[in-house]
């Protein structure tokens, strides 16, 4: 499946990595009033529309996303075997001041070897990311500094901050912290391995509240949203289905 290929994570890149698909899709795009990942309209086998690119990471085995059936409903199905990669779209939101996110989503086991806390850990059976513009005025001078530097080698659309939810291993829903490569990424544990592995969930977020939470500020404008199935660190196989996605005001 086409898509872009971006260095392999490093520390210095952090959210350059999995987290920087949707700065590599040139072109900006404005969501629908409300439905921003339409899986459910498009067709098996099809490539994806609607923005939706695979981005790969250089010199990693590509996470494999597919349209797939469902119990009668189309859903992207996310094969990561010894992978990373992740499926992006740009948009540019301008949020209000309770803005919801939605999906449902499933995994057929999760990553035993996934460590929230470290870099070899930093692969999960499922995530979905968040991305936002951020003044620069607002961060440290180092954050700064690692953000003028990504986007130097990487272009401007590198987002200042993400928010990155997860179906993890052994951290129990509600955990929080920076992810392991960087403190612009904020890291929320939805599930784990206690969480009905192998049944579809539905997840219902308040972005403001996250953001907040994660950053202590007002959400700003959300720049892209991505999906991803990564086990490049631990070397396990792991498939994740994602269904539509939705943001609300």
């Amino acid at each position: 499946m086409p898509g872009t290929a971006v260095p392999k994570r490093t520390a210095l890149t952090g959210i350059v990595a999995i987290a920087l698909a949707s700065s590599l899709i040139t072109s900006t795009l404005v969501a629908s009033a409300s439905t921003i990942g339409t899986f459910s309209s498009m067709s098996i086998g099809d490539s994806f529309a609607d923005g939706w690119t695979v981005t790969t990471l250089k010199d990693v085995n590509p996470t494999r996303f597919d349209l797939v059936n469902d119990g009668g409903n189309v859903v992207v199905r996310a094969t990561a075997d010894n992978a990373a990669a992740s499926l992006a779209r740009t948009l540019r939101r301008e949020l209000s001041v309770e803005p919801s996110l939605s999906w449902r989503w499933r995994i057929d086991r999760v990553v035993e070897k996934s460590d929230i806390k470290t870099k070899q850990g930093d692969d999960f059976a499922a995530r979905l990311y968040v991305f936002f513009d951020f003044p620069l005025d607002r961060l440290s001078l180092v954050e700064r500094t690692k953000l003028r530097l990504a986007r130097w080698w990487y272009g401007d659309h590198v987002p200042a901050a993400a928010l990155c939810y997860v179906w993890a291993n052994g951290e129990p829903p509600g955990t929080t912290t920076w992810n392991a490569y960087t403190s612009r990424a904020r890291m929320i544990v939805l599930r784990n391995a206690d969480s009905g592995v192998g049944d579809w969930a539905i997840e219902k977020r308040d972005l403001a509240v996250d953001f907040r939470n994660a950053f202590g500020d007002v959400p700003p404008v959300v720049t892209g949203i991505a999906i991803a199935a990564d086990t490049d660190q631990t070397g396990e196989s792991v498939i994740a289905w994602f269904g539509d996605i939705e943001l609300t005001q």
